[in-house]
């Protein structure tokens, strides 16, 4: 950890300084308070204190602090990133021609495309290997930006393949700046020795995979891609509560493909997110309005297959506290560039760019368990955020979605290289 302390002066704008003790929601969304003319004291990795250059008074100041002018730059907290899948062996730009040439998802899945085209790579390839390949993935990220980033497994799909995913995911946390969680996602399809015994899937979950994870530590969460042709609302409410007795919370993959109840169970169960949400009808709606439940829509993820784009101006007319992220995966969503994903947001869903701006920073916080720590340049809270050219709004971000703006980078009271 950084023990020195930094006093940046002069940033032409601090962005999103509040610290609330809840997801945002409703008109709340559509607020970034912001210091113009701002300074910040960074000590011990975190922010100590913000305000006003026409405010600063060093008084009181550790005696060891240098100090950085930002020149008029922008400082952003950085995004909070709170579904991906970015642990895996190989890319599918294969698939990617296949869908141009027009095959479904299932006639790519019948030429062995799809889900467990990425597992059998995966089971193939070294810890060591996977390792290599997630860390620079991550660094590009952090580069682009993210400072903190939740990753799924569910590329293993059998019980070596599985831990040796979330063992890979643990040691990023232990030896990357960025701040991680990790979510077990056994239940992202049935392989094929399984394809007719669910039954004897399920219980490999419980019984096998589950007792080993958690008695190495291996995950913060538990997920299920339940939905229509993977896993049923039973089954899903089944793996919650296997999940639950080994202190696993649940994040689930719903409403992607079809409203089938998945949100509705998710929310039943009192899960922190249902991810997609691509389709929603009013029961869906209904169940996650009046909910904690965070909706983390991925428009990305709907870009690359050509899908609809989730409901954003719905969901967020109607109460509910909404969150965006990356998906990043190699079959449905090859990026994870969270820019991207706000301008996408702002485009094709409508949403005002202050309200993708707190999806993407503490929304996505507290997708991941982390308001208290990241997601808003507020005091006690790590010191992450990127710093950009000066700008002529806020809206400039979104709007200039083809330009790179960011020009540092800082996480846990650090510079990156980027």
């Amino acid at each position: 950890m950084n023990n020195t302390s930094l006093l940046i002066i002069n940033a032409g704008a601090l962005i999103n300084t509040q610290n609330p003790a809840e997801p945002l929601r409703s008109a709340a969304m559509q607020e970034v308070p912001l210091i113009y003319n701002g300074w910040m004291l960074v000590r011990n990795g975190k922010i100590e204190r913000i305000g006003a250059m026409q405010d600063l008074d060093c008084q009181g100041f550790p005696n060891d602090y240098a100090v950085w002018d930002a020149e008029g730059q922008w400082i952003f907290p950085s995004w909070c990133d709170s579904h991906t899948h970015l642990v895996f062996a190989a890319s599918r730009e294969e698939e990617f021609v296949m869908k141009i040439k027009g095959m479904s998802y299932a006639e790519i899945a019948a030429r062995g495309g799809g889900i467990l085209n990425s597992a059998r790579k995966l089971q193939q390839t070294s810890e060591d290997e996977l390792y290599i390949l997630a860390e620079q993935r991550v660094r590009e990220l952090i580069g682009l930006g993210t400072g903190a980033i939740e990753i799924k497994s569910g590329y293993g799909l059998t019980v070596d393949a599985e831990l040796k995913m979330l063992r890979v995911i643990k040691r990023l946390k232990e030896n990357l700046p960025v701040l991680i969680k990790s979510t077990f996602l056994g239940a992202h399809a049935y392989p094929d020795a399984f394809r007719e015994n669910h039954e004897g899937y399920l219980r490999m979950i419980e019984e096998d995979m589950l007792p080993a994870i958690h008695a190495e530590g291996l995950a913060d969460y538990i997920d299920v891609f339940c939905e229509q042709g993977f896993f049923s609302n039973a089954e899903t409410a089944r793996l919650i509560e296997a999940g639950g007795k080994y202190g696993l919370s649940a994040k689930i993959h719903a409403n992607q493909l079809s409203a089938s109840g998945a949100v509705e169970t998710a929310v039943r169960y009192q899960a922190v997110s249902v991810d997609h949400l691509e389709t929603m009808n009013e029961p869906a709606i209904q169940a996650l309005s009046g909910s904690p439940t965070i909706g983390t829509l991925l428009p990305t993820a709907a870009f690359f297959l050509r899908m609809d784009f989730q409901p954003a101006r719905t969901l967020l007319d109607r109460g509910c506290a909404i969150a965006l992220a990356s998906d990043f995966n190699p079959g449905s969503s090859p990026s994870g560039n969270m820019n991207l994903v706000v301008a996408m947001s702002c485009i094709q869903m409508k949403m005002l760019p202050e309200e993708a701006i707190n999806a993407a920073t503490i929304n996505g916080a507290f997708a991941m368990g982390l308001g208290k720590e990241a997601g808003s340049l507020a005091p006690g809270k790590w010191a992450n955020f990127f710093i950009t050219r000066p700008m002529s709004s806020l809206a400039y971000l979104p709007y200039a979605f083809g330009s790179h703006l960011i020009k540092k980078v800082m996480l846990r009271g650090q510079w990156q290289n980027v």
